[in-house]
């Protein structure tokens, strides 16, 4: 079998915090080894809540600033089920995160900016390879993988969490 072939860019447009940017690649990879992802293109821009909120209202329509949001360039693989994401398609995404809200929201859910960014980043990669959280039916799928990867990635230890970092995520 062939490794997996990934290519991460990572752009950082704010000067509010410094970036990990190996462990956000290091996540990103992590999370599309498990979805199944055999060779990707994701592009990541960490920037500030003024140009979320730009990113946001441009191509979304939405007048506020959020925390991640994701694009996907290439074509989803057609009926496929969230997971894993079947070989022969490749996944070309982009990522924004804003690093002003994982800032300012890390506190009050119990860990560090820096894993708040990378728990957007998770969030982020989980709506590249098809999940979805605007729905009731599919929201409660998309938060039981993400607390699955921040476990996995050694972010949150839900036997020992008093906060669960994992609620506050917007949708």
């Amino acid at each position: 079998m062939t490794p997996p072939q990934f290519q991460i860019d990572i752009v950082n447009r704010q000067d509010l915090l410094p970036c990990d940017e190996p462990g956000l690649r290091r996540a990103l990879t992590h999370v599309l080894i498990q979805e199944g992802v055999q060779e990707a293109e994701i592009s990541v821009a960490l920037v500030d809540d003024l140009e979320i909120h730009r990113v946001n209202r441009e191509f979304l329509d939405h007048d506020s600033p959020t925390d991640v949001i994701s694009f996907l360039l290439s074509e989803p693989p057609p009926n496929r089920p969230q997971s894993p994401w079947p070989a022969g398609f490749p996944l070309e995404g982009e990522l924004v995160i804003s690093v002003s809200t994982a800032a300012r929201d890390a506190s009050q859910h119990g860990w560090s900016p820096g894993a708040e960014l990378i728990l957007y980043a998770v969030h982020g990669m989980l709506h590249l390879c098809g999940y979805d959280d605007l729905t009731d039916d599919a929201r409660p799928l998309m938060r039981i993988r993400e607390r699955e990867l921040v476990t996995e990635l050694g972010l949150f230890d839900p036997s020992t969490a008093t906060v669960d970092p994992l609620a506050g995520l917007q949708s």
